[in-house]
């Protein structure tokens, strides 16, 4: 006789603005997880992080998941498919899978950022990172250099290819020579596609 799976129904759930799991985020500030992949039958996870000014993740790529942020509070710019984009307060920005990207505050006070990953069960690498003492090589807990960085298991969670975005405001002959770099790590293959 053979045995199914009993799959629990999804329910619906509220998280307040205080509710959810805080912990060190990733860049610095904290991360508070608002839905769990197992609350929303592996569809999506949800997080608030604050990014401190200046900060950011490595340019870096998801093998299978689309990633999207509202930027609550501050302002952040984006490279993502090899162009940069302008986040102010009130955007919306999505970045689809296997697409390398980063992002930087680029104000002066702590940006909040709600962010969502779909599938989910990216929050697993945002609590291994937690975990992780700041050291030699890394910035409050983020690898800087390039490597796979896993999701708590075996799996990967993100290929890092790049450092994160220099705190630099101009547009000029350094900056878009430093963006021309990037995107040319963008277009390196990686071992996640």
């Amino acid at each position: 006789m053979k045995r199914c799976a009993v799959v629990e129904p999804i329910r619906a759930f509220v998280v307040t603005a205080e509710g959810g799991e805080r912990i060190r985020g990733p860049v610095g500030g904290p991360s508070t997880i608002k839905a769990r992949t197992e609350a929303t039958g592996g569809t999506f996870c949800f997080l608030e992080n604050v990014i401190p000014p200046g900060e950011g993740p490595p340019l870096h790529s998801h093998a299978r998941e689309d990633e999207m942020w509202f930027v609550r509070e501050g302002h952040l710019r984006f490279i993502a498919d090899g162009e940069l984009f302008d986040a102010p307060t009130g955007a919306f920005v999505f970045v689809p899978r296997r697409t390398p990207h980063c992002f930087q505050n680029i104000g002066e006070v702590p940006a909040v950022v709600m962010v969502m990953f779909t599938p989910g069960g990216m929050e697993r690498f945002f609590e291994l990172h937690a975990a992780l003492p700041a050291g030699p090589g890394r910035s409050r807990g983020v690898p800087r250099d390039r490597g796979t960085l896993l999701d708590g298991g075996s799996r990967p969670a993100a290929r890092t290819v790049a450092p994160p975005l220099a705190r630099s405001r101009g547009a000029g002959p350094c900056a878009r020579e430093a963006l021309a770099r990037r995107v040319a790590a963008c277009r390196t293959p990686s071992a996640d596609r």
